[in-house]
């Protein structure tokens, strides 16, 4: 298996907070969606995946088509895509994804955050060159070939495909998203999830103790209500 199953293997150990957060998340998402493209996910691929992500999360569909209408409403601010870079303690380095209203207020957040833990903010490209930028798909595996399925998506931009026990999960470079999402919807493949992750391309093993430190800072991100992901390059122990 590759890095990306690996990665994801650890993700899954990891606290995904509450699913209120969660909803906060694809609540933004739906928001980006509709300004970016327009309400009707028919015409607008990235609503589309986004729905799909909220069905997989369990989200009430009420709760998505209210989302929707208010994403509409021209009087709703639209959410800015900003990327933040740093170290934490013991050289661990951080990317953070966020989606803001207000990048002053984000800014000086996420500043506070890594002062307050002895990391060090960092400039625009510092540490994002650590990490591959990828895209991921799930969909159901019942009657598909993992093996087969991957020769004919090669050619789709997939690099990766494992199976796990809620599907098959499949991994490709950041780009290749649209063309993959075009793929399976044209041969009528069921996407159950979709979203983007940034896999460190070396990982670094600390002693307990010093886990402990980073994810001190690490849990100050997560709980900031502009947080959308935040990755990170240190190795997880539990594997």
């Amino acid at each position: 298996m590759g890095r990306a199953f690996e990665f994801r293997k650890a993700r899954k150990m990891k606290r995904w907070s509450a699913m209120a957060k969660t909803f906060t998340r694809i609540g933004k998402d739906i928001v980006m969606a509709v300004k970016e493209g327009g309400p009707n996910p028919e015409t607008n691929s990235r609503l589309r995946a986004v729905i799909q992500n909220a069905k997989a999360a369990n989200m009430p569909k009420d709760n998505v088509e209210r989302a929707i209408k208010k994403a509409s409403d021209k009087d709703t601010a639209n959410f800015k895509e900003v990327l933040f870079e740093g170290y934490a303690p013991h050289g661990i380095a951080i990317l953070i994804e966020t989606a803001t209203d207000n990048n002053n207020r984000t800014v000086a957040n996420i500043r506070s955050y890594f002062n307050k833990c002895n990391g060090t903010m960092g400039t625009q490209g510092s540490v994002e060159f650590m990490f591959d930028h990828t895209c991921n798909f799930r969909i159901p595996a019942e009657g598909l070939d993992v093996e087969e399925l991957e020769l004919e998506m090669i050619d789709f931009g997939v690099e990766e495909i494992f199976a796990d026990e809620d599907g098959i999960v499949m991994y490709a470079p950041f780009e290749s998203f649209g063309t993959i999402q075009k793929e399976l919807e044209n041969r009528e493949l069921e996407i159950l999830s979709s979203g983007f992750d940034r896999i460190p391309q070396v990982t670094k093993e600390l002693t307990a103790e010093q886990v402990a430190d980073v994810e001190k800072l690490l849990e100050k991100i997560e709980e900031d209500d502009d947080v959308m992901n935040v990755f990170h390059n240190m190795k997880d122990n539990d594997n």
